[in-house]
């Protein structure tokens, strides 16, 4: 059966480089996306496959929807861990959720949607090969 579960989550532990800062020393905002991006590779990966071979079976995730909420700034140099976690899935649609942390101090909250799309930028339900791997 393709549901919608709720399925799997990964952390990561980000180095803050000095090119992704701005003049204040803080991470700069659009630099946050990158490392959600890293966490969702990192999450299918997780899942025994990677993003690469989705592209290379004509599948790919588009961003449908992005909300970022930033509560304390990350500085150069800090070690700050995103944990990423797959909120729901369908066969043509992921939502995922991150937190990223510096110790105890939470620093931004956001939640994303993905749709799968076909080369063309039709939407198109993942095989169901790769959907049975995310979801187990």
């Amino acid at each position: 059966m393709r549901g919608n579960v709720q399925v799997g989550a990964c952390t990561l532990e980000v180095r803050v480089r000095y090119a992704e800062t701005d003049a204040m020393g803080y991470l700069h905002h659009s630099n946050y996306l990158v490392y959600f991006e890293m966490g969702r590779t990192e999450l299918l990966r997780q899942c025994g496959f990677s993003y690469r071979q989705m592209e290379e079976a004509g599948f790919f995730y588009v961003v449908a929807k992005l909300e970022v909420r930033y509560r304390l700034p990350a500085r150069y140099d800090d070690v700050v861990a995103l944990t990423t976690t797959t909120e729901r899935i369908s066969p043509v649609r992921i939502d995922h959720a991150y937190r990223l942390t510096r110790g105890d101090d939470l620093l931004t909250e956001a939640t994303s949607t993905l749709v799968c799309v076909d080369r063309n930028g039709k939407p198109k339900a993942v095989p169901d090969d790769i959907y049975a791997l995310m979801v187990n």
